[in-house]
């Protein structure tokens, strides 16, 4: 006599569960791009990122075409599984051979673009806390090369550039680090307006607020 063991069957209802318990929080219309990176361990911390603190969906301008197009194969790249701690298997990404490509894609699709980058003349700058990254009901977030940051094609047709405001000699981040920050601060700030406000079809204020965090595992025990 086989007895089946009911522990894959336990897990794959756990990891149901959970997905269903984080959709509320997810930022929908939420977009990280991620332009031109050269190392691999970069593009699978930004995934982590975008995940963990519930981006919609990553975008990667690779001229190189280092990357799959298709997401099913490249959910298997055990070089992005790893950096990303499997990230990669629950987080849409989309591959672009150019800026151009991938600028005009979201344009169609009515997103507008912030840059990750200094100041720059002629443009909206805005330090991190202090733009509004909940209004754009479709937004798109650049990152930068790890050696040149942004191009100046997205630099020229993005809405504005956001900026870490910083203290120290060195007033740089690695690409892993300031996705990290500036993708919580703008989740953050969305994740606050969808708990007021709806948007598309039935646009206004709730009559009551949706929660902008999960309870802890020992808060609902």
């Amino acid at each position: 006599m086989v007895i089946e063991s009911t522990e894959p069957k336990k897990q794959r209802t756990s990891v149901r569960n959970h997905a269903e318990a984080i959709k509320p929080f997810r930022c929908k219309n939420l977009i990280a791009v991620i332009e031109d990176p050269t190392d691999m361990r970069n593009i699978g911390t930004v995934i982590r990122n975008a995940n963990a603190l519930g981006v919609e969906k990553v975008y990667i301008v690779d001229p190189r075409k280092s990357l799959p197009d298709d997401w099913q194969e490249l959910r298997g790249r055990r070089s992005i599984s790893k950096t990303s701690v499997s990230a990669v298997k629950w987080t849409f990404v989309k591959r672009f051979d150019s800026t151009e490509l991938c600028l005009n894609h979201l344009e169609e699709q009515g997103f507008v673009s912030a840059v990750t980058s200094p100041h720059v003349k002629g443009k909206t700058n805005v330090y991190l806390h202090e733009g509004d990254d909940a209004q754009p009901a479709k937004l798109a977030v650049w990152f930068g090369n790890e050696q040149r940051g942004i191009s100046k094609i997205a630099v020229e047709r993005c809405e504005m550039c956001v900026a870490i405001p910083m203290f120290g000699m060195i007033e740089s981040l690695n690409l892993g680090t300031s996705s990290g920050i500036i993708l919580y601060e703008v989740t953050k700030q969305r994740r606050e307006y969808q708990s007021r406000y709806r948007r598309g079809g039935k646009k206004g204020e709730r009559a009551e607020p949706l929660p902008t965090f999960m309870p802890r595992e020992d808060e609902t025990a």
